[in-house]
């Protein structure tokens, strides 16, 4: 986040200058502020960015941020082409002035109202969300990660897909990934295999919402996640049948498309707290700089920390807790594979970013 308050610092002070400033040198350093800019973006888009952290990796189009990158971009245009022209060369009227504002101001409200305005379905849960509530909202954290519940054996390395004729039998095999033990490989399948088996149940929204989930409100990210504030800290520890969260992908259309569980340890839990799953083949995050809502029922995302790690009023910081992926679609990564960019969290201080590019589809 230190690298996007930089830059906006940048462009408003050069647009600053800009209204008082009619220099040669003014305009370039226009120019290329706007052009780096839309670069940076173009990068974080396609391929990421690998010396900013959070920007390793592709990042999903956005309309804030495709909104913001068109006027970078158009702002780039309009500042070559007046030091082609000359410093002294005729300005566009004042119709043309006072159009251009309009359309601005238009897509800085629209790209503000989906970055950081939602409205949420409350679902009809019947839950008590005052007795449970969000996360490190009056818990009782003293008892310890409740252990793995997975018997290898039992649930086997195997899952029925839809074939065109008949069920078909599809092997998952996570072998080949240095420093796993067999024990630690086992666990890993068997938890791909029952989450590919039982996560479907989830696949429409409207039911999951039935069930007691709740958007968070970040569907502009390509991704929405759903949580059950309730199954958090239940008995259910990377229970598929029981997913803290539910993660959708967003189609073009609107609709929703079922492609992940996000499961969470419960609250009081810490990274170096966390069970181990499946060895190098998985890793544990944490999202320690997101800002929600002040809503005891439904609380949603509603911008980052500051510099400082802290939210303004009246968002507030819930308690983080550890939360791996278990895709249930092919993913660059691998199965375990965090999200980009804001949505990847932050790992364990000495570990490196997880892709699993053996297993990744």
């Amino acid at each position: 986040m230190r690298t996007f308050a930089v830059l906006a610092a940048l462009q408003l002070g050069w647009g600053a200058l800009a209204v008082v400033g009619q220099r040669l040198s003014l305009a370039a350093t226009g120019a290329v502020i706007s052009g780096a800019a839309v670069v940076g973006w173009a990068m974080a888009k396609t391929s990421g960015i690998s010396f900013i952290g959070g920007l390793e990796q592709a990042e999903a189009f956005g309309w804030a941020d495709t909104a913001a990158a068109v006027l970078a971009m158009v702002t780039f245009l309009v500042v070559v082409r007046q030091m082609l022209a000359g410093v002294d060369a005729p300005v566009p009227s004042a119709f043309a002035h006072h159009s251009v504002a309009a359309v601005i101001v238009v897509m800085t409200l629209l790209a503000m109202m989906q970055a950081g305005t939602h409205s949420h379905d409350s679902g009809a849960s019947g839950h008590d969300h005052e007795a449970a509530g969000p996360v490190g909202a009056g818990h009782d954290h003293g008892s310890p990660v409740p252990p793995i519940a997975y018997d290898p054996a039992a649930a086997g390395t195997t899952v029925a897909v839809e074939g065109t004729e008949a069920a078909q039998v599809k092997r998952v095999d996570l072998s080949g990934v240095p420093g796993v033990t067999a024990e630690e490989q086992a666990r890993a399948e068997a938890l791909v295999v029952d989450t590919l088996d039982k996560l479907p149940q989830f696949a429409d929204q409207d039911h999951a919402k039935s069930l007691g989930f709740f958007s968070i409100g970040d569907s502009f990210t390509g991704h929405e996640h759903l949580i059950n504030w309730d199954y958090i800290d239940d008995d259910h520890v990377l229970d598929p049948d029981y997913p803290e969260s539910l993660v959708y992908e967003t189609l073009p259309d609107g609709g929703r498309k079922l492609v992940s569980a996000m499961f969470m340890l419960p609250t009081g839990t810490r990274l170096d707290d966390v069970p181990n799953l499946g060895g190098p083949l998985t890793q544990w995050h944490i999202h320690d700089d997101l800002c929600f809502s002040d809503d005891p029922v439904s609380p949603h995302v509603a911008g980052t920390t500051n510099v400082g790690g802290e939210c303004p009023p009246p968002t507030t910081k819930l308690e983080p807790v550890p939360m791996i992926h278990v895709w249930i679609v092919g993913h660059p990564c691998g199965p375990f594979a965090a999200l980009e960019g804001t949505g990847a969290g932050q790992i364990a201080p000495g570990e490196e970013r997880l892709c699993d590019h053996a297993h990744g589809a």
